[in-house]
């Protein structure tokens, strides 16, 4: 079977781009490298290959996934199979195992390499491929994972003086916000609803009751911009990459001004008290 696999191997490490390629070469694979992002989409361009292995963390973590959504909308026949050097985390591992044909932890054992492609290539079907959506319809769908990334991150990093809300009245207040803003998104609105003002002024409030302050609601608006980064990353090959730069600039934009109004409100409760 593998005289006849062409192979496309995409990693920025020097070191393992010299070494896997001819490895697999002995096995009879045609193997062509691809340091970049752009090194890859390119070869995609100019032939055709039965597999494609790649680094997951290209320069940037997740462009592994930029290069198996080109391959998957140029060659849906190809194998997709990714390398990631990051084993502890399984739900990592379960959203990449779920883009791709297999995933392999670095460094991959050559004979466990081989079994994976010739296996994958006996069993292969052509990728079914999503409709690509934007930025706010992925926000939309994965709103409660959203919240939970912010919440783990907030009970890891900040160091609350006092604490006047449950768990399930903050797990709200931070879903509400969520919510709206990924409709408000969704409905492509250049300024703030008067809804989305007052949810993000009553956050503000809420925050202010729970004992955050001014900076630490700056500190939050990063947990927000992140954790809905990490949503996007997690479903890069069902996005619209044409509009990814523009959804994303929006999103910042309104990040921003809830953030004002969020302080707005609760610097007036400071003041008051």
């Amino acid at each position: 079977m593998a005289g006849m696999i062409k192979i496309l191997f995409v990693d920025d490490e020097p070191a393992i781009r010299l070494s896997l390629p001819e490895i697999l070469r002995l096995h009879g694979f045609q193997v062509t490298s691809a340091a970049s992002v752009g090194e890859a989409v390119q070869a995609i361009a100019a032939q055709q290959f039965d597999v494609l292995i790649s680094d997951l963390n290209i320069g940037s973590p997740g462009d592994g996934f930029t290069v198996v959504s080109a391959m998957r909308r140029t060659q849906p026949n190809c194998v997709t199979l990714i390398l990631t050097g990051y084993p502890a985390f399984e739900t990592a591992l379960q959203a990449i195992r779920s883009q791709v044909d297999d995933y392999l932890i670095k460094p991959a054992g050559v004979p466990e390499l081989v079994a994976s492609i010739e296996n994958k290539l006996r069993n292969r079907k052509p990728h079914q491929l999503e409709r690509l959506k934007r930025v706010p319809k992925i926000l939309h769908e994965n709103v409660d994972e959203v919240v939970d990334h912010i919440l783990r991150s907030e009970r890891r990093i900040l160091q609350l003086p006092r604490i006047h809300l449950t768990e399930e009245e903050c797990r709200n207040n931070v879903k509400a916000f969520i919510s709206r803003l990924a409709i408000h998104l969704m409905n492509g609105r250049p300024q703030l609803s008067p809804e989305l003002m007052e949810i993000s002024q009553q956050h503000g409030k809420a925050r202010y009751h729970q004992g955050y302050s001014a900076p630490m609601l700056v500190e939050e608006n990063r947990y927000f911009a992140d954790a809905i980064l990490d949503c996007v990353r997690s479903n890069l090959l069902a996005a619209d990459v044409s509009q990814l730069v523009p959804d994303l600039r929006q999103l910042y934009d309104t990040l921003a001004a809830m953030l004002r109004e969020a302080i707005s409100a609760h610097g007036e409760l400071a003041r008051a008290a």
